[in-house]
């Protein structure tokens, strides 16, 4: 059974309030979720909360370990509760979708560089960027084998570099 969100506050030492418990509600509902997002399910759920106190809260749950922060290159932090696993994630250029992928080769072998320079590695954050099955649809027909910017070029008219 899954234990309670007010008991995972309690069980990491972090105040239980009715805006944290909406907050870490508004993140389990909906994988990789913007604080946008999360203020608008927040306050249908409480009623007002200002968008600085969703943003106190996430801060106090990603510093509590309950989620956790993805900021993707061009794009807004988005937040998690799939925590411990160091999982990856899969990037739409096209969208944004963002979907969860686990770790290549199993139980996080990416923790093991090749020189850790002294440092103490406890996570790693790998960004695999391409497009979704949906605007692969959508978009014209391209060879998958062809480089993105060597289609950009032929679909401009210039000569592709070989």
């Amino acid at each position: 059974m899954a234990t309670a969100p007010a008991d995972l506050l309690r069980q990491r030492g972090i105040q239980v309030t009715a805006q944290r418990l909406a907050v870490l509600r508004a993140v389990a509902g909906q994988p990789h979720i913007a604080a946008d997002a999360v203020a608008e399910a927040v306050r249908a759920e409480i009623g007002a909360i200002s968008l600085q106190s969703v943003y106190d809260a996430l801060g106090v749950l990603v510093a509590g370990g309950l989620i956790r922060r993805i900021q993707p290159a061009g794009s807004p932090a988005r937040f998690e509760d799939r925590v411990g696993d160091n999982h990856h994630h899969l990037i739409c250029r096209i969208c944004g979708r963002l979907v969860d992928i686990d770790c290549a080769v199993g139980s996080a072998p990416c923790l093991t560089a090749v020189d850790d320079m002294g440092y103490e590695i406890d996570e790693a954050e790998v960004a695999y960027w391409g497009r979704c099955p949906d605007c692969l649809a959508q978009s014209p027909a391209s060879s998958r084998s062809d480089p993105p910017t060597r289609r950009r070029r032929s679909q401009r008219g210039g000569t592709p570099s070989p």
